[in-house]
């Protein structure tokens, strides 16, 4: 496997933690998202999108950090990312979706370089408008584990699922933009939780070798 990653981009975070889980060898290839690096036309013939992650395996190109989970919970099903039965599936992957489709979209480098740069609106908007977001989405991930009857050490079960995936990429942003996370006592206890397993640890983007201090 050849997978285009950035060690800041929470969404190829999320890949690699899913590909640690299960043990796949893949061969890296660096983007660096503030260089510029994904509008490069090699890279845009690689993704149209000009976005990583992106994921390639043999003669299929996968893209989109939730479906290339899916592909991989698919072809490498040990161990699983995902409950056996459809409801608790359902559930893993709709928490999942408070980061990867509400959340994370809207605090992307793409987003916060538009507010900046092309509206204008100043660094203080566009803090007010990453705390929002990111607030929003930690206040609903802390509700739904308060009432989940599943959510212990992790967000459903006794293992690591999409759903903690999701939530680790909520947590990581908000504290590079220094959110206030004590509030979310619940969501904190998960990710500290699957934070201590190597193959979480691992993926963070300060054990990346293209990390930047």
């Amino acid at each position: 496997m050849k997978f285009y990653t950035y060690y800041r981009s929470q969404a190829a975070f999320r890949v690699r933690i899913a590909m640690n889980l299960k043990g796949i060898a893949h061969e890296d290839t660096y983007l660096h998202l503030e260089k510029g690096d994904q509008f490069d036309p090699g890279y845009k013939a690689v993704n149209p999108q000009m976005v990583v992650p992106t994921l390639i395996d043999g003669d299929t190109k996968l893209f989109q950090s939730l479906a290339i989970l899916e592909y991989l919970e698919e072809k490498y099903p040990n161990p699983p990312l995902l409950p056996k039965d459809a409801a608790s599936r359902a559930w893993c992957r709709g928490f999942a979706l408070i980061n990867i489709a509400d959340s994370h979209p809207l605090i992307v480098p793409r987003i916060r370089h538009y507010i900046l740069d092309d509206l204008r609106l100043g660094q203080d908007r566009l803090n007010a408008w990453i705390g929002r977001w990111i607030g929003a989405g930690l206040a609903a991930m802390e509700a739904l584990l308060a009432e989940h009857k599943e959510s212990g050490r992790f967000c459903h079960g006794d293992q690591p699922t999409f759903a903690d995936i999701g939530l680790v990429t909520q947590v990581t942003p908000a504290r590079n933009f220094n959110a206030d996370l004590v509030p979310y006592q619940r969501v904190m206890q998960v990710y500290d939780t699957v934070m201590a397993i190597p193959a979480f640890a691992d993926a963070a983007p300060a054990k990346q070798p293209d990390f930047e201090p």
